[in-house]
């Protein structure tokens, strides 16, 4: 296996404690390991929200934000948003801005798979046009934030946990309901 494989094992106080397989930390007993999270938008102000391929291991089918992944070993997070920008979308991205440094969660699927993770939270900007790698993303709209922030508030389960929960911590979202929530 090579190190793209691979993802970063962290202590609970985030520390980078060894590397494991990435098919192997998404189970039923996941291991706390790196990722990332990110929002794109466009110069109309519209974010990019992404429905994920229905062959994906955790919430597949189920609309999320515009991507995440996870860092290499030794790859710079923000490295690792480029590339996975490119990889998921086929976008160039811009204006990258760390927004949620320290943002965690930990969410069970349906089927009791679980996700463990420091997720850190960028906001990027792009002009191209999106490109979806099918393997990856089933589907892909640009919406207007307050509008999905609206619909996160009536329909959360049929999103992603992390989009919810980022969503009630970034000022993307500006609706007054969701900022009375992350309150």
């Amino acid at each position: 296996m090579t190190d793209g494989d691979h993802v970063v094992l962290l202590d609970d106080d985030g520390n980078p404690v060894g590397t494991a397989p990435k098919s192997s930390v998404h189970g039923t007993e996941t291991a706390l390991h790196l990722a990332f999270s990110c929002h794109v938008l466009n110069a109309d102000g519209q974010v990019l929200v992404t429905r994920r391929a229905l062959d994906k291991k955790t919430w597949p089918g189920v609309w999320t934000n515009s991507f995440c992944g996870h860092p290499r070993p030794a790859e710079p997070l923000l490295s690792a948003v480029q590339r996975r920008g490119e990889f998921e979308l086929g976008i160039r991205l811009t204006e990258i801005e760390l927004a949620l440094p320290l943002f965690r969660y930990r969410a069970v699927d349906a089927g009791g798979i679980v996700e463990n993770e420091i997720c850190p939270v960028y906001i990027a900007r792009t002009d191209d046009e999106v490109a979806p790698n099918p393997l990856e993303v089933a589907e892909a709209r640009w919406v207007d934030p307050d509008e999905l922030g609206s619909s996160l508030i009536t329909t959360p389960w049929a999103f992603s946990p992390w989009l919810v929960l980022q969503s009630q911590q970034l000022r993307l979202f500006e609706s007054p309901q969701l900022q009375r929530r992350a309150s």
